[in-house]
């Protein structure tokens, strides 16, 4: 019996509720499932049978004094409770191979919705949701399978021990069915508790793991605004909450604990009392008494079972409705639609207005980087919108063939862990020599020299082992040796120093000739290599052309280019401002001049 590996596809979940998925993680193994079920019930069983022996051999061997019939009786007990031992290994090996199984299919369907919302993932769910599911609700939701083994036993063990004892006694046997199930209603209540508790609990975690991991991923920017301590105090303030949700989880937790050893235990005093009392009354015979008792000692087992099963269950239900709220996020993506167009065609954002012409260098230059972020979202259809490719509107296009020939490249990008060949390759494995040609292109280069291995040189997780501008460079020849047919790059220089980004502007115009390429940002260096210069402002293009013509005519262009306060950056292009002589103006400048 193989748990969910790499040959085995998890299925397709069942998300109309919380319930219904764990249903879905039972029907999905039911070979380890109806085997757990069949070695649980035959341990509980053995279990049972032990006290009848007992009692056999009480009345047969020693209230007859015939020792032979006690040492044979001695001998089954013996016997079945080596097999019981054997059976228990079973089911316990079982068990586990049902939890691991329910584990990984579990983390199966979240990784492959992780990856079918893509970019839209930190829109739709915060990081500490995700972390929450990872390292808490997976775990909880393969516990609750222990129910379909011991669980189910546990049952069946309970409807054994009542037949065995209507042979004694109806009286005893009544008490056995009814004083069970009372047992587990007065846990009810408690269960409803632990779940609401649980629910809370589980949703602080997720929002105090979300800020936990931003206040570490910008601890040095929170440093360098003096916000550290606000931050952590926030912080503090928020664990304290979760601590006291823990507690109450804890509180309910440790009642439903008592109970589930102190109820049996009152329990089994109770009908052992009134056992004796028969025994005493002729009612009953002394292997009878022994038989009686031992036959609700052994009830104490999956009573307990079923009072640990019932708040496995509360509990796995709660993780369970976090894990289909998880499932049921829509990307708002269709993976089928027509056909991309098969040759270079204008890619068309309606809302702002800009046009990518096929082929060509687009600079899109905006005083707020958020406003041009959004227009690359429509545009690699990672939002909703009326963006327009070759005539027809974007989201009508297969969506893998959308991500197959437009990339977009961002600073946010994560970098995983590997060999520099590895990170930069992705899917396509392109040669050496590609690769360098990427490197260079980017002006990253050096950072290659300075690696000891070259291109089998190790990069840590998140590129924790470079500098933020060579992360942002090799981000940059990653998706240049892709060589996507249309390349959409959010401020690709923004962490470079002037010399750096000259090189990086000129890499990128030799490296993307004759692809369509839209970079963003308001550097002259990228701007007067441009073929075309976008100027957006409150989300408009409000003017087109080449960078030293919108500096000539557009006195809100040039402010937003020369960082002149003097001059608001969203001005609209005056009438007089065109008429101005070129002398008027100040010279644009080239990279050369730039890095000097």
């Amino acid at each position: 019996m193989r748990c969910v590996d790499d040959r085995n596809e998890p299925g397709t979940p069942d998300t109309r509720g919380p319930a219904r998925y764990l249903w879905w993680l039972t029907r999905s193994q039911k070979g380890r499932v109806a085997a757990g079920g069949i070695l649980g019930t035959t341990w509980m069983l053995m279990l049972t049978l032990q006290p009848y022996l007992l009692s056999r051999a009480i009345d047969e061997g020693l209230r007859a004094d015939r020792p032979g019939r006690v040492v044979g009786w001695a001998a089954v007990i013996l016997a079945c409770g080596v097999v019981n031992a054997w059976i228990s290994m079973l089911r316990h090996r079982t068990m586990t191979r049902i939890r691991m199984d329910a584990t990984f299919r579990t983390v199966r369907v979240v990784i492959r919705q992780s990856v079918r919302l893509g970019a839209a993932l930190p829109r739709l769910v915060t990081s500490g949701e995700v972390v929450t599911i990872g390292i808490g609700d997976v775990g909880q939701i393969a516990r609750t399978l222990t129910f379909v083994g011991p669980g189910v036993g546990s049952v069946v063990a309970l409807a054994a021990v009542a037949w065995l004892l209507l042979a004694i006694s109806p009286l005893l046997a009544t008490v056995v069915l009814l004083g069970v199930p009372l047992m587990v209603v007065l846990v009810g209540p408690l269960l409803g508790r632990l779940r609401g508790a649980e629910s809370s609990y589980r949703e602080r975690q997720g929002r105090l793991a979300a800020r936990f991991e931003d206040m570490v991923g910008g601890l040095r920017v929170l440093s360098g605004l003096g916000g550290k301590e606000t931050y952590a105090a926030r912080y503090r303030r928020d664990s304290q909450g979760l601590l006291t949700d823990g507690y109450r989880v804890g509180a309910v937790t440790s009642w439903l604990q008592s109970f589930g050893v102190g109820l049996p235990t009152l329990f089994l005093a109770a009908v052992t009392w009134l056992a004796a009392r028969m025994a005493a009354g002729g009612e009953i015979t002394v292997g009878e008494l022994v038989a009686v008792y031992g036959y609700v000692a052994v009830l104490v087992v999956p009573v307990q079972f079923l009072i640990e099963s019932g708040q496995d269950i509360s509990r796995g239900l709660v993780a369970a409705g976090r894990v289909v709220r998880f499932l049921g996020l829509d990307p708002g993506t269709t993976p089928d639609g027509r056909p991309a167009p098969e040759s270079p065609a204008v890619l068309r954002d309606p809302e702002s207005g800009l046009e990518l012409a096929p082929g060509g260098l687009t600079v899109l230059a905006c005083a707020r980087p958020e406003d041009s972020a959004a227009v690359v979202d429509r545009l690699a259809r990672f939002a909703p919108s009326a963006a327009e490719w070759g005539g027809h509107r974007l989201d009508t296009v297969a969506l893998p063939a959308v991500r197959e020939r437009i990339l977009v490249a961002d600073n946010e990008a994560a970098v995983f862990a590997g060999t520099l060949r590895e990170v930069l390759s992705g899917r396509r494995r392109p040669t050496d020599e590609a690769l360098l040609a990427a490197l260079d292109a980017a002006a990253a280069l050096d950072v290659l020299r300075g690696l000891p291995d070259g291109l089998d040189s190790r990069i840590d997780a998140e590129g924790r082992n470079l500098s933020g501008g060579q992360r942002q460079r090799l981000r940059l020849a990653r998706a240049l040796a892709a060589e996507p047919d249309i390349l959409l790059a959010v401020e690709p220089t923004s962490a470079v120093d002037a010399h750096t980004e000259a090189a990086m502007a000129a890499g990128l115009r030799a490296a993307r000739t004759g692809r369509t390429t839209l970079l963003t940002g308001v550097s002259p260096l990228l701007l007067d290599r441009a073929d075309t210069v976008a100027h957006l402002v409150d989300g408009k293009v409000v003017a087109t052309g080449r960078h030293r013509d919108l500096l000539r005519a557009h006195p809100g262009y040039r402010a937003l280019v020369t960082r002149d306060d003097a001059e608001p950056a969203d001005a609209e292009p005056a009438g007089a401002a065109a008429d101005l002589p070129a002398t008027d103006l100040p010279a644009p400048r080239t990279a050369e001049e730039t890095v000097r």
